[in-house]
């Protein structure tokens, strides 16, 4: 979804309008933390009321801060440069690792899901990670399945580290049960929990602590070197040994441990590894890496100007874009985080509407870390590991032929004649896992498939081929039944069709 001009700057009250610039500023700051500490005050006992105070409030109010002091900063277009060749590695450059080297190396390493979402954009209660995505495993499920034959292969024990959200924490603590005979350890942890702002007075939105979980949200995936933090669980990784951790989203079903990529970070001592690939039509609106003032910087379409937004969905200038699987040293997130490096990182500026209240979130994003770390380095990988599920479309791909399931990992089917994966846009009567469910009696054979766009009232029939482009529309009142055994290529159907009609 596309975010904002963060450039676009926030209306001030009548009230705050009266005061000077800075004068401003620390009157709202004031009023802010006082709001927090009124907050506080709900508690239902000393001891929430403290944790609240002691690690939530520092956190908010220094976010807010510095969302005050730099929200009409601007970026300098004119500093951005694409990223030089010695910042992005090219993963098919990479040396291959020894079958020892890959069990030394693995020993050091924790991996960690981003788990705070949840399943309701396609129509499902509960995390994300629990939807059944391919032969009925879960996101979890392949999760924990990848780590569980990379531990018996190599004989050691990497943990599986879930950062929840207060949305996801509760239920994920009752589904990681099923697993805890399965050798796999793993540590859940949840990230922080910001009050929403009201964009008129910038005040927070709730008066209570534990009232309505709509008055509050999770601030971005940046979060977790926080909330790691604050967990004890950074801590804890390192006097276990593990050097470092491999962070990704729980829904990107591509993001598998490369020791490969690990073995270029230890051997060049980096300390910051981005995933990137190369853009397609698809992904046009999502973060890339530049150079800024000689550093390397992620770019999110929130920090561009309007006048440079079709400059930056270009594939000229900016080629690459950010996968969010993200490699760090364990050593050097606790060093950054102690020197408050991490508390510069950008802000992006995510207004909705809740409640009928127009308000303002303030997230971070994981790979705005990257200008901290020494030695920081991008690494082009293939588009194999670029596979997240958003939507039901994404679903249709990764339940097709185009993919079969190899010990928790999805490999391409060799027969599919391109490199990359078809577009498909499936249309609002698809949106729910359940509408989905009922209306594909079969997923089609899409092998060749380039494109495939259905809008309407559609159903398909099993056993079906789809190739080259197809579109299927079904005009408002008309209903379009695709027979079994239908073989499309490069056809445009719509009308109003019933099962032998075709």
């Amino acid at each position: 979804m596309m975010k904002p001009d963060l450039n676009s700057p926030l209306p001030q009250s009548p009230q705050l309008q009266s005061f000077g610039s800075r004068s401003s500023d620390l009157a709202t700051e004031d009023l802010f933390l006082k709001k927090l500490e009124a907050i506080s005050q709900t508690a239902p006992n000393e001891n929430v009321k403290n944790e609240f105070l002691n690690k939530e409030v520092p956190s908010i109010n220094k976010l807010f801060t510095r969302f005050l002091k730099n929200r009409k900063k601007v970026i300098d277009w004119d500093k951005i440069n694409p990223p030089p060749a010695e910042m992005v590695l090219n993963y098919k450059d990479l040396p291959a690792i020894s079958e020892q080297r890959t069990s030394e190396l693995a020993s050091k390493l924790a991996v960690l899901k981003l788990n705070g979402g949840l399943g309701t954009t396609m129509g499902c209660t509960g995390p994300k990670s629990v939807i059944e995505v391919r032969s009925e495993k879960t996101f979890l499920d392949l999760s924990v399945q990848q780590i569980k034959e990379m531990n018996e292969r190599y004989n050691i024990k990497v943990p599986l580290v879930l950062m929840n959200s207060f949305n996801t924490h509760q239920e994920t603590g009752k589904i990681i049960q099923k697993y805890k005979y399965s050798d796999v350890k793993i540590h859940s942890f949840n990230q922080s929990r910001f009050p929403r702002i009201l964009k008129d007075n910038l005040m927070p939105v709730p008066d209570k602590l534990f009232g309505s979980d709509s008055e509050w949200y999770p601030p971005g995936h940046g979060d977790v070197f926080f909330a790691l933090q604050n967990s004890g669980l950074l801590e804890t990784l390192i006097n276990e040994g593990k050097e470092y951790l491999f962070i990704s989203n729980v829904d990107n079903l591509g993001a598998v441990v490369d020791f490969n990529i690990l073995e270029a970070m230890d051997k060049n001592k980096v300390e910051y590894i981005m995933e990137v690939t190369n853009k397609t039509r698809a992904d046009v609106k999502g973060g890339t890496l530049i150079q800024y003032e000689g550093k390397a910087k992620l770019l999110e379409i929130a920090q561009v100007p309007s006048s440079k937004v079709e400059e930056f969905k270009s594939i000229k200038k900016f080629k690459i874009f950010n996968t969010n699987n993200i490699w760090v040293n364990l050593k050097a997130i606790d060093r950054i985080l102690k020197q408050n490096l991490l508390d510069d990182m950008d802000i992006i500026i995510n207004p909705k509407v809740a409640d009928g209240k127009s308000i303002v979130q303030l997230e971070i994003a994981a790979g705005a870390a990257i200008e901290f770390f020494n030695n920081a380095r991008g690494v082009n990988v293939p588009r194999s590991r670029f596979l997240p599920v958003k939507s039901t479309s994404d679903l249709f791909i990764v339940q097709s032929n185009l993919y079969s399931l190899e010990k928790g990992v999805l490999v391409m089917n060799k027969n599919r004649p391109f490199t990359t994966v078809p577009l498909v846009k499936l249309g609002d009567n698809f949106k729910k896992v359940s509408d989905y469910q009922a209306r594909i009696k079969g997923i089609p054979d899409i092998l060749e498939l380039d494109q495939l766009t259905v809008s309407g009232d559609v159903t398909f029939g099993q056993n079906m081929v789809l190739k080259g482009t197809v579109i299927i529309v079904a005009n408002h009142g008309s209903r379009i039944d695709i027979p079994e055994g239908s073989e499309f290529e490069n056809k445009v159907v719509s009308g109003n069709l019933h099962c032998g009609a075709l």
